[in-house]
């Protein structure tokens, strides 16, 4: 049996590539972020657009418009209403607009003073913000929530517990007040209290608590930082010009503890700038960053750090600004506000405000001019044309959609052919029995009777398909495809649509 002998030298190698190995990491563990509190200008103004845009959302369910909500997004009748306009999926263009508009919208913002979406009214901040506020309630500021954090499980459980219980009721009643807006609120909430939600109804109030109290409660920053896809394409909208939440690194630079005598005459001498390296920028920052290090993709525009800054320039009886909202041209040419605001309109602004106005005055002037009701005209497939009793037939399908909540009347007649009778079958035709006794004479009531054949009653905010048979004479006209016209007039409000058609003449 052989026996293998190693090289001396080989094991020699093999325990010094042993010593040196390294565990490298590609992935960063998260570092669980606790924002400090901070008073000041742009924090009140965050709350502001919190209490706004929570007070819209909670409370628009509630207010009733006649006799429905206000603002409501019926998928299974397919209408969406919105305060005295009724939408039907044939409106699509309107929605595809509003979606143009949203997007251009936040373009122009962003090109102008940067993500002011994303600072103030974003849903991902509003509620972030808003469950920070229920964690330093119950837990207190950012230095309890640090040492919570390290305390044993017994200890940190009474507080995280009920913290995580108001987060869960808040969360619970934003998924419930989200499908209100698809399913009638006060429905809604009988249908809770009863028992007798739907599956689906369920699963959305789930569903979006579910995200709600994820995405506040446990990702908050990390939405911002990596799953926002706004956060990466920015860039595309900025410029130099754009305004920004920007470090002074000219005024700020060398950075150094100091006493608090000094000023800021005193510091030259010292080879200080005046950023006193306190990291209060950083403590408030809701995703974690320093912007000391210049602009960053995921920086949020929320101002906090202005607001921190500036308690301690005040503290320190130095000027405040040292962080502001500045361009980068404004910070490397020290511009005043006059001469940065002077430099926002430039060609990229410009050209979406342009659109934006073209896009929001097309937008209403539609919607004012807007049809109140809708004619679909269809032939019948299955009889295209025939010929009883001495007379050419042919049969067509109208879906007649009444866009108003109010009960209307509509008069059917047709054009382009002479001679040519219209028969209107439809469940929306009023009874008559009454007439004859209310008519003078039989001939009276038989002529009555004839003009309401050719009327419909379409109940509010419906659609109804009505049938109508054109009938000619019988060798009146050559055979072959004719040119006709139905006419379909509101009685109600005098409004009148014309839709195109053909009559059809057997050979």
């Amino acid at each position: 049996m052989s026996e293998t002998i190693e090289p001396k030298a080989s094991k020699e190698s093999a325990t010094t590539n042993a010593t040196d190995e390294k565990i490298v990491s590609l992935y960063e563990a998260a570092i669980k972020i606790h924002p400090r509190n901070v008073k000041g200008v742009f924090t009140s103004w965050r709350w502001i657009m919190v209490w706004a845009t929570q007070l819209f959302f909670y409370g628009m369910p509630w207010i009733d418009w006649g006799q429905r909500q206000a603002l409501l997004f019926n998928l299974d009748a397919k209408r969406f209403y919105i305060f005295g306009l009724v939408l039907y999926p044939q409106d699509l263009i309107y929605l595809t607009t509003l979606l143009i508009i949203s997007a251009l919208s936040l373009f122009l913002f962003t090109a102008i003073a940067g993500r002011l979406w994303c600072g103030y009214t974003c849903p991902q901040t509003v509620y972030t913000e808003i469950f920070l506020w229920i964690e330093s309630k119950i837990e207190g500021d950012r230095p309890a929530r640090m040492r919570l954090d390290k305390a044993t499980l017994i200890e940190k459980l009474p507080r995280r517990g009920t913290k995580h219980l108001v987060w869960i009721a808040v969360a619970l009643w934003t998924g419930f007040t989200f499908v209100g807006y698809f399913t009638p609120i006060r429905e809604l909430m009988t249908s809770l209290l009863h028992n007798t939600m739907s599956g689906w109804e369920t699963f959305w109030v789930l569903f979006y608590s579910f995200a709600t109290y994820g995405n506040a409660g446990f990702m908050r920053e990390q939405v911002c930082k990596y799953m926002c896809p706004y956060a990466r394409f920015q860039s595309v909208m900025f410029d130099n010009d754009t305004m920004v939440v920007a470090y002074d690194e000219a005024r700020g630079e060398p950075r150094g503890s100091r006493s608090k005598k000094d000023t800021a005459a005193s510091l030259q001498g010292k080879n200080l700038g005046s950023c006193i390296d306190c990291t209060l920028c950083v403590q408030v920052c809701p995703t974690g960053i320093d912007i000391r290090d210049g602009l960053q993709y995921m920086c949020i525009g929320c101002g906090a750090c202005v607001d921190a800054c500036d308690s301690i320039m005040d503290k320190m009886d130095y000027p405040r600004g040292l962080i502001r909202y500045s361009t980068q041209h404004g910070i490397a040419e020290n511009w005043s506000k006059k001469q940065m605001l002077a430099h926002i309109v430039r060609p990229r602004v410009m050209v979406y405000a342009g659109i934006l106005t073209l896009l929001v005055t097309g937008m209403l002037v539609s919607l004012l001019n807007r049809d109140s009701f809708r004619v679909d005209v269809v032939r019948d497939r299955g009889v295209m044309a025939r010929i009883e009793d001495g007379k050419v037939e042919n049969v067509y399908r109208l879906q007649i959609m009444n866009a108003t909540e109010t009960a209307q009347h509509y008069l059917i007649s047709a054009t382009g052919l002479e001679s040519m009778e219209v028969d209107v079958e439809s469940s929306g035709k009023e009874e008559h029995d009454d007439k004859k006794e209310q008519n003078g004479s039989e001939e009276e009531h038989d002529r009555s009777k004839k003009e309401h054949d050719k009327t419909i009653l379409v109940k509010p905010a419906e659609a109804l398909g009505v049938t109508v048979d054109l009938k000619i004479p019988d060798g009146l006209i050559e055979s072959g495809s004719h040119k006709i016209a139905f006419v379909i007039k509101s009685i109600d409000t005098n409004e009148t649509i014309t839709e195109k058609s053909i009559f059809l003449v057997p050979r």
